[in-house]
């Protein structure tokens, strides 16, 4: 199911939101950035989220970032899955 936000795994545990952000950029207009983070020590859990104004933007940048090199790792770029509240 194509959608606008994008789910990106393997980022490495240095990679801050702003760096995500300019990763993606190039193929259109980046609405939302999160690095998830550990609760309790603060550090990155090695995936994010990065949202685009349109599904066709994030459509480009699934297709040209899937499998490809971001701080010396090869993330994993899907379209991201709505939360099911249990």
């Amino acid at each position: 199911m194509e959608t606008n936000k994008l789910f990106v795994g393997g980022l490495s545990w240095g990679l801050e939101w702003q760096e995500v952000k300019d990763a993606f950029k190039e193929f259109g207009e980046v609405a939302h950035v999160k690095v998830i983070k550990d609760r309790e020590t603060g550090k990155s859990r090695g995936f994010g989220f990065v949202e685009f104004t349109s599904v066709e933007e994030a459509v480009k940048a699934k297709e040209a970032m899937d499998g490809a090199e971001l701080d010396g790792r090869t993330i994993k770029v899907d379209y991201a899955q709505e939360k099911v509240e249990a």
